[in-house]
């Protein structure tokens, strides 16, 4: 028996502002700390040892994980990896939702944001929000990182990551992910086997941790959401 827990982080700057924000690296907010807190409070009262931390290349999964590794009084360290960043959401990035909502029309934003595979245009290289452009990507060869990319293309990514590094820890060991919506969007596809359609209805809520029990061959046994009041339906179970 082990156990995954799956955390989307906490409220950011740029989430606050509905802002489009896929690889740019934004803090959390005050609202977002606080989600953090909480998630760490829920995860303690499991008494659930987590064995491996892992989180993404930006600053908002970092601190949120930060957060709940100290309030766990855990000090193992974590292991980074930009395979499990958000999406990057190419020449929206920066953009305000309602707005291009307003200007593209809701049903067109919310092909770019959900559908499978449609990619939005690709964000110019010169921009300041291309990750070519931000330290943080400085060590990612440069022919891996993406101008645009799709739900597919970040469930690849993700899904050869987590098969490589992640998954065979799942074996008696427990396993705690902060992340974003579209990197744990994509490992609950993998997951809980949801069809191209029912991916792009799931909700991740920020700052709740999914916890995921597995059994032999990691077959999932059951899951929930610690944060009851603002639980999201996962579709399976």
């Amino acid at each position: 028996m082990s156990f995954l827990i799956l955390v989307r982080h906490g409220q950011s700057v740029w989430n606050l502002e509905q802002k489009f924000t896929g690889w740019v690296d934004v803090d959390l907010s005050e609202r977002g700390r606080l989600e953090a807190e909480k998630a760490a409070s829920l995860i303690k009262k499991q008494n659930i040892k987590i064995d491996f931390y892992y989180s993404s290349f930006q600053l908002r999964a970092n601190n949120t994980l930060k957060i709940i590794k100290k309030i766990l009084k855990d000090e193992k360290k974590f292991i980074k990896a930009w395979q499990l960043n958000e999406r990057h959401y190419g020449a929206l990035t920066g953009l305000n939702k309602i707005e291009m909502n307003k200007k593209l029309g809701e049903k067109e934003v919310y092909e770019f944001r959900r559908s499978w595979d449609v990619k939005p245009e690709p964000l110019d290289k010169k921009s300041i929000y291309h990750p070519r452009n931000i330290e943080i990507y400085k060590e990612i060869p440069i022919d891996l990182i993406p101008d645009t990319e799709s739900l597919k293309d970040t469930y690849e990514r993700v899904l050869n990551y987590f098969k490589k590094e992640i998954e065979k820890k799942l074996i008696n060991k427990n396993v705690l992910i902060s992340a974003h919506g579209n990197s744990i969007r994509a490992l609950c596809k993998y997951l809980f086997k949801l069809d191209n359609d029912l991916i792009s209805k799931l909700e991740i809520p920020t700052g709740n941790p999914l916890v995921i029990k597995t059994g032999d061959e990691i077959k999932i046994e059951s899951c929930e959401y610690l944060d009851k009041d603002r639980a999201k339906n996962l579709l399976v179970f």
